[in-house]
């Protein structure tokens, strides 16, 4: 009986359910597709197809936990930990598909399927993680089998061992009902957040009558706001869009500088006023959650709690290393606030007084000044496409061997997706790779990577990855042009894409981006400084209209340009990380009443010693949805903690030769196709040889 009951959840998860069978039509979702690599097929699926196949996939694995329950025989490795691994493949194949398209084309209706399916998930996973069944056949085999388990056998019986004694399965009765009663509460509370604050974002839009108010935006910045005001309802006949971030990059060219001030009020403000888009609430509810969480885990708060299972552990270690960068930072962005303001008075009067939605604009005709560079100069060399085929996919084909193949067969989600076969170096296929780049009302903001499918040598899965960003799309018949950052962001997340496509691991649970928050950012922030390798630079760097290489006077005032003024950018990473920390360090009864929200940020942020109104943090309180809505509670700071890292392979690579083959293989055996296989220190040091970071570096590579 070795190996039946692994056998009855496999017949399980491929099985098709009598409901399903019944059906004049068969729901794509609730089978496997037979499109290359298993890729959803998006021709086939429909709005109604996502709540019967949550359903469904929903007790398929209520009743594979229940066969691992029932199992007869004492508990092993395969009859269990396989088991269990393998118990929810259906839910989610169907959970990747349908999160993936609500963060990237949320329809009213998936609006809310998402409002009935998210408590059923968090039924389902307290039901597993507070099975006291379960978790006893779980412990048996962690006791009996884990010293002589190896590799990634072992590693996947410590990972699950270990997620179910942080959900709680060692409590008490009265505290594990706690903490069901707190998981579904937190559910209902992001979904909340989920659903308020892309509507106050989209809310926020400044509403433009006058194309004479647009002055000194480019004819392509304009047309993307009359495209945008017409995507909008078109309450006037332009619109400008806020992003995600505090700091709006339009706020770079616009003259007018009481519409400057609009633009930032309405980015700042956009969840705290009155009304519904009003998020202090939910913040404070999450945070007192959290803190309970934390409590009744026996730690003092969700910082404690969240950081046991990083690589900086406790937050000792991360105030350490944040307040070091915030000493050596705070000086320079003294000086780097007097000098544009000075700048600012040599036209505007002595009297003049910068405020932040100055600071980018003179901040961009200083540089125009003194580096004769501006990114109106820069953008027509940076074609969307073009940085993507000639720069991403080049760099990748040079470092790692990768080749792409662009797949007009495979259906989209929406007509502005792209996919691509990845092909690798002994020409086998490798991964399916999709790129949804340009913004739309329905898409949330910022930039990700996830995937459609993991790779999975157990389950014989082939990685399914797709990057989502905000891009503006330019008119029909005109090429999409990109800023300098938004260049970053295509690389950024290509990092990211590359450590799923990369991946070569035997379970679904270890492999890719399965690792720590503070490291997962490392792969895509290393990923980075390709884009500034002068081969992979002058590759992808062409006219949009001749095809010409960028000269080499504007590309070397545009690359002197990147390091200039950069206080700005570390200061506003600091002060949103601070932030989190701040919330997160709370215990349960120290939690500001939502009244009280905006005071407690700014005491926050005074005492940490970022209380800069030149700069403010990247995200606020209010719209910080990394640690709100996403999995970066108390885990913002992995941002600058991995750039470290990035910093730190970057030199190795500079070293070794940035794009020889032979370094990108070592990379690829010893960090990229590991997952969350091994120690992740451990990792650095194979490749990097160090036995620590060395965070010294990071300020030089910042340009500071």
């Amino acid at each position: 009986m070795k190996k039946e009951y692994l056998l009855a959840i496999a017949a399980s998860v491929t099985m098709t359910f009598s409901a399903c069978q019944q059906s004049q039509r068969e729901n794509p979702l609730m089978q496997e597709s037979s499109l290359p690599f298993g890729a959803p097929d998006f021709s086939k699926i429909q709005t109604s197809d996502y709540m019967p196949a949550f359903e469904a996939a929903i007790q398929q694995q209520r009743d594979n936990i229940q066969k691992i329950v029932e199992c007869p025989d004492s508990a092993s490795f395969e009859n269990t930990i396989l088991a269990y691994e393998e118990s929810g493949r259906m839910l989610d194949r169907v959970s990747r598909v349908f999160f993936a398209l609500v963060e990237a084309d949320k329809t009213p209706e998936l609006g809310e399927i998402e409002k009935k399916v998210q408590p059923m998930l968090t039924d389902l996973d307290n039901e597993i993680m507070f099975n006291k069944q379960l978790f006893e056949r779980i412990r048996q085999v962690y006791d009996k089998e884990h010293d002589t388990l190896q590799g990634e056998d072992q590693k996947l019986l410590e990972e699950i061992y270990k997620a179910f004694v942080r959900k709680g399965a060692l409590l008490p009765n009265d505290k594990m009902e706690r903490m069901k009663e707190i998981n579904k509460k937190i559910s209902d509370l992001q979904q909340k957040w989920g659903d308020v604050l892309p509507e106050a974002t989209n809310n926020a839009v400044v509403w433009v009558d006058k194309k004479e108010d647009l002055a000194g935006l480019s004819e392509a910045d304009v047309a993307q706001c009359a495209k945008d005001a017409e995507s909008r309802g078109k309450k006037a006949p332009y619109a400008i869009v806020i992003v995600n971030t505090t700091q709006q990059a339009i706020l770079a060219s616009l003259d007018n500088r009481e519409l400057r001030k609009k633009v930032f009020e309405a980015s700042v403000h956009r969840a705290d006023g009155t009304g519904k888009f009003n998020t202090y609430s939910i913040v404070c509810e999450i945070a007192k959650l959290r803190a309970e969480q934390a409590e009744i885990m026996g730690y003092p708060n969700y910082a404690s709690y969240s950081l046991d299972n990083t690589m900086a552990k406790t937050p000792d270690n991360v105030y350490a290393f944040l307040k070091n960068l915030i000493s050596q930072y705070s000086p320079k962005a003294d000086a780097e606030t007097k000098a544009i303001e000075d700048f600012a008075r040599k036209t505007q009067g002595q009297d003049f007084q910068l405020q932040p939605y100055d600071r980018f604009y003179y901040s961009a005709k200083m540089k125009k000044e003194l580096l004769n560079v501006s990114d109106d100069e820069v953008k027509p060399y940076f074609n969307v496409d073009s940085v993507l085929v000639n720069g991403v996919f080049y760099a990748a084909s040079r470092v790692y061997g990768l080749t792409f193949k662009q797949r007009t067969d495979i259906p989209l989600y929406h007509p502005d997706m792209k996919a691509f076969e990845v092909i690798d170096k002994d020409g086998k296929s490798k991964a399916l790779f999709y790129c949804d780049y340009f913004r739309r009302p329905t898409k949330r903001g910022g930039a990700w990577m996830d995937g459609f499918q993991k790779q999975s040598r157990q389950r014989n899965q082939m990685p399914i990855i797709f990057n989502v960003c905000n891009n503006a799309k330019a008119p029909e018949g005109k090429p999409s042009l990109l800023t300098w950052d938004e260049v970053t962001t295509l690389f950024h997340e290509f990092g990211h894409a590359l450590h799923g496509i990369l991946s070569d691991c035997q379970y679904n649970r270890l492999s890719g981006t399965s690792v720590a928050r503070d490291f997962v950012e490392m792969p895509s922030q290393f990923n980075e400084s390709f884009a500034s390798i002068p081969e992979i630079f002058d590759h992808y760097a062409l006219h949009c209209d001749t095809g010409e290489p960028m000269p080499a006077d504007l590309k070397e005032r545009m690359l002197k340009s990147i390091s200039f003024q950069t206080a700005y950018a570390l200061g506003e990473n600091l002060a949103a990380t601070c932030l989190d920390l701040a919330w997160h360090m709370l215990p349960s009864k120290d939690i500001p009443t939502a009244d009280k929200a905006a005071e407690f940020e700014t005491e926050a942020l005074r005492q940490i010693g970022l209380l800069n109104p030149q700069i403010p943090p990247r995200y606020s309180t209010s719209y910080f949805n990394h640690v709100w809505g996403g999995g970066y509670a108390a885990g913002y700071y992995s941002y600058l903690w991995t750039e470290v890292l990035a910093v730190n392979i970057a030199d190795v690579f500079a070293k070794r030769g940035a794009l020889k083959p032979e370094t990108g293989q070592d990379m690829r055996d010893k960090i990229l196709s590991r997952g969350n296989t091994g120690d992740l220190m451990q990792m650095f040091t194979d490749f990097t040889g160090m036995t620590q970071p060395d965070a010294s570096s990071l300020l030089k590579a910042r340009g500071l």
